[in-house]
């Protein structure tokens, strides 16, 4: 309840403030409220979004495959603040969730309470291309992970990234870029976090975490940022790559997937500790409507299998090891329609007790106003270990004010 009324306070706020403020831009799409303040000492724009989704799925009981099972769903639910403060220089966003899937996952490390805070960063250019970032967010993961939920190709994001991406966490990152002549940049991102993911209150339970990650584009920068917006919704007129290689270590990592999981906790309370090194390579590349993502992950861990206090009795917990590969490509045509077909495959290793697994997807679009409305469906043919087969149909849209 608190929250709710603090919300409404903060909405009513800025609503009333307006009058006070130079609007600069309110058309769809670009913040329910935009403005910045008369002697330009601070900025903010406001941004809500939700997406619902309608879930069908079929699996195969070894002869034919079984009824549907059916679901309706509001996936996101998000108000997105964003701007600057004091100067242009110091930017902010704080992105909040209302859905049950962005507030699920209380436990006794957030105080048993709804996960509100999605992202509540700083983000300070302190000198030239140098940028220091404090707060929570996204780290600077495969580039699947870090394109925007409001920004996907499909329905929703690949296996690869559900069971191996690095997600969000507090802490603080170091960004420059550097041109290395002509058109071809490098952007290079360091980052060290609490390592056990997003609004933990009762932390630091293990070690830390560090990233770093590097980015090359030997052709320029994508229009509109579009290294990190799936689709060429821009029709780039020349083509357009980035390459990406990120290196993850979270140093006595606590919970099952370092960020995310279970906390591996034994039978006389202490917390099983182990390292995880997770590695992603990744590309993106856009050209006159085509467009192409790939992305490889493998994480491994320094001992796969949580242990008691003696050292060999198994708690039941298991770190999540293992690669992946995603592979996905799409042609948008020029009234706004756009096909799609994705391939993912996933290989554990044998310790995890998790089966291989391969899924192929093939996606329609139509781009009413870019990603900001939008409808979208799929329909994806995944197998595991071979044998257990699965057809899932999902439609939905997008809206993004």
């Amino acid at each position: 309840m608190k929250f709710k009324i603090s919300a409404i306070a903060i909405l009513l706020i800025a609503i009333t403030s307006l009058s006070a403020q130079e609007i600069s831009d309110t058309s769809f799409g670009k913040g329910l409220i935009n403005f910045t303040a008369k002697d330009s000492s601070f900025s903010i724009k406001f941004a809500p979004r939700f997406q619902v989704r309608s879930i069908s799925s079929w699996d195969h009981d070894g002869d034919q495959y079984g009824s549907p099972e059916h679901n309706f769903i509001v996936r996101r639910a998000r108000l997105k603040f964003d701007g600057f403060a004091y100067s242009p220089k110091l930017k902010y966003k704080l992105e909040l969730g209302l859905s049950n899937r962005d507030i699920s996952g209380a436990n006794d490390f957030n105080r048993n309470t709804p996960r509100y805070i999605l992202d509540a960063v700083i983000m300070w250019n302190f000198a030239g291309n140098w940028e220091l970032w404090a707060g929570q967010t996204k780290l600077p993961g495969n580039v699947e992970r870090v394109v925007s939920s409001a920004n996907l190709q499909f329905i929703d994001r690949s296996l690869l990234n559900s069971r191996f991406n690095i997600d969000r966490d507090l802490g603080i990152q170091l960004r420059h870029k550097t041109n290395l002549g002509g058109n071809f940049l490098m952007r290079e991102k360091f980052a060290v976090s609490q390592g056990e993911g997003r609004n933990v209150t009762e932390g630091n339970e293990g070690g830390l975490q560090y990233t770093a990650r590097l980015e090359f584009l030997p052709f320029g920068t994508f229009k509109s940022k579009g290294d990190y917006s799936q689709s060429d919704l821009k029709r780039e007129v020349k083509p357009k790559l980035m390459v990406g290689f990120t290196y993850n270590y979270n140093q006595d990592a606590v919970r099952e997937r370092g960020f995310a999981g279970d906390y591996m906790i034994r039978t006389d309370g202490s917390i099983y500790e182990t390292d995880q090194t997770t590695i992603f390579a990744d590309a993106m590349f856009k050209y006159n409507g085509f467009s192409f993502m790939g992305e490889y992950a493998k994480r491994t861990a320094g001992n796969e299998i949580a242990t008691e206090a003696d050292g060999t009795t198994p708690t039941g917990d298991v770190v999540l090891t293992g690669n992946a590969l995603n592979l996905q490509a799409g042609y948008l045509f020029k009234s706004n329609y756009e096909i799609a077909a994705r391939f993912t495959t996933l290989d554990f290793e044998t310790i995890t007790g998790s089966l291989p697994r391969e899924q192929y997807t093939l996606g329609a679009s139509k781009y009413i106003v870019g990603h900001k409305l939008k409808v979208q469906s799929d329909i994806s043919y995944s197998t595991e270990d071979g044998n257990e087969d699965n057809i899932t149909f999902r439609l939905g849209f997008d809206i993004h004010f």
